[in-house]
């Protein structure tokens, strides 16, 4: 059921994004090129994701080049996320409460979040400083918009976040998305403190 619901939503989620127009769309990534890009990498996408990227991949300004796109340049986006976690640690005094007392130095506090950040879970680029978790047999997690240690969500799932991206938010015409509760370890905390402050 997991895998099917994951299927569907990433599905739904390129269609969509056919429909508005708001990228090229070249031939989906198969299976096999899929997996190669999971061992070069070392992570696994999401159902929906991967879905997403079976039925069309989308091309130009902002979209990752999964098929033709300089590898060195995939890892870079790979790694940005937590880049840009230890770059508000190093220059905007960022902290995870998580992660006990700040060192007082700031080189010491960059080599203990770089540690802290070794285990955190994998994010995805799914398009420009928009990311998904990783994770084979996960979906619906929200889409987050990172820069920095400024992450919110940018949509609650992927539909969501095309509706929202490309200005036409969801107008209930399809059967109702199904709700997962899945969110990544260390990630979520951002979407919860933003909760709070809202």
């Amino acid at each position: 059921m997991v895998k099917t619901s994951g299927v569907r939503l990433g599905s739904r989620a390129a269609r969509l994004l056919a429909r508005l127009g708001c990228a090229e769309i070249r031939p989906g990534l198969t299976e096999r090129e899929l997996g190669g890009i999971e061992t070069r990498f070392g992570f696994a996408f999401a159902d929906d994701h991967r879905a997403f990227l079976a039925v069309g991949l989308p091309t130009g300004e902002g979209w990752p080049d999964w098929r033709h796109g300089n590898a060195a340049l995939l890892r870079t986006w790979l790694d940005r996320p937590v880049e840009d976690v230890l770059f508000a640690v190093a220059e905007a005094g960022f902290w995870h409460p998580g992660w006990g007392t700040r060192p007082a130095r700031q080189a010491d506090a960059v080599v203990g979040a770089r540690a802290h950040l070794a285990s955190v879970p994998q994010l995805v680029p799914v398009r420009s400083h928009r990311y998904l978790p990783a994770g084979r047999e996960t979906w619906a997690h929200p889409v987050l918009s990172i820069r920095g240690a400024d992450i919110i969500s940018y949509g609650c799932d992927l539909v969501d976040y095309v509706g929202q991206e490309f200005g036409c938010p969801q107008d209930g015409t399809e059967e109702e998305r199904p709700v997962a509760d899945v969110t990544a370890a260390f990630w979520a905390d951002f979407l919860s403190w933003s909760n709070q402050e809202g």
